[in-house]
């Protein structure tokens, strides 16, 4: 059974669940078992006498800084405290009243959701900016392409001169679109747009583009 001891205010109990540990000399397991059972309620008043004071100076949702507090009183003492008798040391556990408990849930679920959205943002926003920082590497890599520059070469002055214009169009876009992206990694929360919704819009973005200028492939 636990030990009832009133939180500050007196409104509440904490539950006091205490381990005894029992030493003896000279004494077979069997009756020192029975002794700690014979003793039993004499030991769980001397932890009550010795938890009451402590135990008003602490709020009823409190507990673990109650329980601390406890073992750092009661740990490395005996009782009794002098001679040849078995003798107890104690752990003391403290859990808050089932009535704080119940209060204390709804807090604790919304921290735990909060920390679980916390931690999904996380992993969305790595997301949108590692989504970003590829298409910036595969944009800057069309600039020094070899066939888009050696393609301008062939042979046909009008499939030259044509497909020079379509490789300067695309170079003088790309590096305005790599700028783009730089900027929307550093400010898209000015936006307002959740990770979610920038990962979403910056994709249908870029697929435009790579539709575009036919860069499907070279892309996929």
């Amino acid at each position: 059974m636990p030990i009832l001891v009133p939180a500050k205010g007196d409104a509440f109990d904490f539950r006091l669940h205490a381990v005894f540990n029992w030493t003896a000399q000279n004494m077979t397991y069997e009756e020192l078992r029975l002794r700690a059972e014979r003793y039993l309620g004499w030991a769980a008043g001397i932890v009550r006498e010795r938890a009451v004071d402590l135990a008003r100076e602490h709020e009823p949702h409190r507990s673990h800084d109650l329980e601390r507090a406890l073992n750092g009183r009661l740990g490395g003492q005996r009782w009794p405290r002098e001679g040849t008798l078995p003798y107890f040391s104690v752990l003391i556990r403290v859990s808050p009243d089932e009535r704080v408990r119940e209060r204390l849930r709804p807090y604790w679920e919304d921290r735990i959701r909060l920390e679980c959205e916390h931690e999904l943002q996380k992993i969305r926003a790595t997301q949108a900016d590692e989504l970003t920082r590829r298409w910036c590497a595969v944009l800057q890599g069309l600039e020094d392409d070899p066939v888009t520059s050696h393609a301008a070469r062939l042979t046909g002055e009008q499939f030259a001169e044509v497909f020079r214009r379509y490789v300067e169009e695309r170079r003088e876009s790309v590096p305005d679109l790599v700028k783009l992206l730089r900027e929307a990694v550093r400010g898209h929360g000015d936006l307002g747009m959740g990770p979610s919704e920038y990962t979403e819009a910056w994709d249908a973005a870029l697929r435009t583009y790579e539709r575009q200028y036919g860069l499907s492939e070279r892309v996929n």
